[in-house]
């Protein structure tokens, strides 16, 4: 075979084809169709421009190729450094991810969130999980609240001839006074060092043991003053900050278009004493919510609706509050002992509350009936809890603040102790609201 063109041998087979095919590209970039293509030799100088040259008018074709090529080298610039600066977020979200996990798992996270806060639900009941100082302090409250029970007794046991009451109450105050000395050395020791996680645990559980002994015969004695006490002459007692801890209302609200919630309330609980009762409907879980949650002031929220109540009674005094509403362009109006404190409108306008939901007592329902979290649980006691389907006037509130009037109950909701069921280590005692205002 003949030996081509001496210039011919010394260019690259790829090259040269590229040099044969870019003349079509050339005419196929004005617009030409390829039935009406022909190919053109036409010589370049070495810095010329060879669309340029391949056809009359190439000049302003080449620019326009030229534009063409530097944005897409741009733009190509543009998604490396992008892709670039991903992978170094990438890489430090994955470097923190990594610290956060060993933390985990070296660290317990404390208990508690929300009335929508990001914290995981609480176990402040479970002692191994809860700091020291956290620990004492919660069974501190415990103590007290049998302490104050044990006294609540008294009366009834001077009243009971045969003695044997008042030598259970003498055995049980002497029990009280050991559980706090356990609790006490066992606070001390762990500052010190001295117990690791078995005896730790060994001693929790003792001291969970004798609490719930306790618990047992005090509730055993108070049985007698059930018996004899009028229905609606009870509280209800919250003493610890936990998710498990509640009572529920035996009976569901109806479809209301106004209403009037009153009761009695105790709490020096902090941050915030939590939520004294929450109403939830299917699709709803916040359709009446009683709530003051972290350092918020209180709150009442209707269908999730909001408004800043201004309430002081976190004092650990007994306080009378009432809210009042209307669907009617959403009026509202809070009491606090018998003194209008607050009032405003368009909360939750036109809306009636729904019927068919579960009323609690001391948690806040994120699911229906359910979904508590400890940071929203009430700490304190509650008594006379009343709902009423209509707006009560100011004096109807003050005369049930003041005791001045005959008891008014409830006519959708009366406080009566067989319309409350208690879980979770919520106890029931006698109260009477008036005698405490003397």
């Amino acid at each position: 075979m003949a030996a081509g063109p001496p210039a011919a041998r010394r260019l690259p087979p790829l090259l040269l084809f590229f040099l044969l095919l870019l003349p079509l590209l050339c005419l196929r970039g004005r617009g030409q169709s390829f039935g009406q293509t022909r190919f053109i030799c036409t010589s370049v100088p070495l810095d010329g421009d060879m669309c340029a040259a391949s056809a009359p008018g190439g000049d302003s074709n080449a620019e326009e190729l030229k534009s063409t090529v530097l944005q897409l080298r741009e733009t190509v610039l543009q998604q490396k450094e992008t892709i670039i600066n991903q992978k170094e977020t990438i890489r430090e979200l994955t470097a923190k991810l990594g610290r956060c996990e060993s933390q985990s798992a070296l660290e317990p996270l404390p208990g508690g969130a929300g009335r929508k806060a990001a914290f995981p639900k609480n176990t402040m009941g479970d002692l191994s999980r809860a700091p020291a100082a956290e620990t004492l302090s919660q069974l501190g409250q415990t103590l007290q609240s049998l302490k104050t029970r044990l006294e609540n007794l008294e009366q009834f046991s001077r009243m009971n001839s045969s003695g044997q009451s008042n030598s259970l109450k003498d055995i049980l105050q002497n029990k009280i006074d050991d559980l706090e000395k356990q609790v006490l050395s066992r606070v001390n020791s762990l500052e010190e060092g001295k117990f690791g996680p078995r005896n730790d645990s060994e001693e929790r559980g003792k001291i969970e043991s004798t609490l719930t002994s306790l618990h047992q015969r005090i509730t055993d004695l108070e049985k007698g003053q059930k018996d004899n006490r009028p229905p609606d002459r009870f509280q209800l007692t919250f003493p610890l900050r936990t998710n498990y801890m509640y009572a529920k209302v035996k009976k569901s609200l109806p479809e209301m278009y106004a209403f009037s919630v009153c009761m009695w309330m105790k709490s020096n609980a902090s941050p915030g004493m939590g939520t004294p009762f929450s109403y939830a409907v299917p699709g709803q879980a916040n359709e009446l919510v009683l709530i003051e949650w972290g350092n918020n002031p209180m709150e009442i929220l209707i269908n999730d609706k909001v408004a800043k109540l201004p309430f002081v009674i976190n004092d650990g005094k007994w306080h009378h509050i009432c809210v009042t509403w209307t669907t009617r362009d959403g009026v509202w109006e809070a009491y606090q002992d018998g003194t209008q404190t607050g009032s405003g409108e368009n909360l939750a306008p036109y809306h009636p509350i729904k019927p068919q939901g579960v009323l609690v007592l001391g948690q806040e329902q994120d699911t229906l009936g359910g979904g508590f979290d400890a940071t929203q649980a009430f700490v304190g006691e509650l008594a006379h809890f009343n709902v009423w389907d209509r707006k009560l006037s100011p004096g109807e509130v003050y005369g049930l603040a003041t005791c001045s009037t005959k008891a008014l109950s409830g006519n959708v909701i009366a406080w009566a102790e067989a319309n409350i069921d208690v879980y979770g280590g919520a106890t029931k005692w006698t109260f009477e609201a008036c005698r405490q205002l003397n």
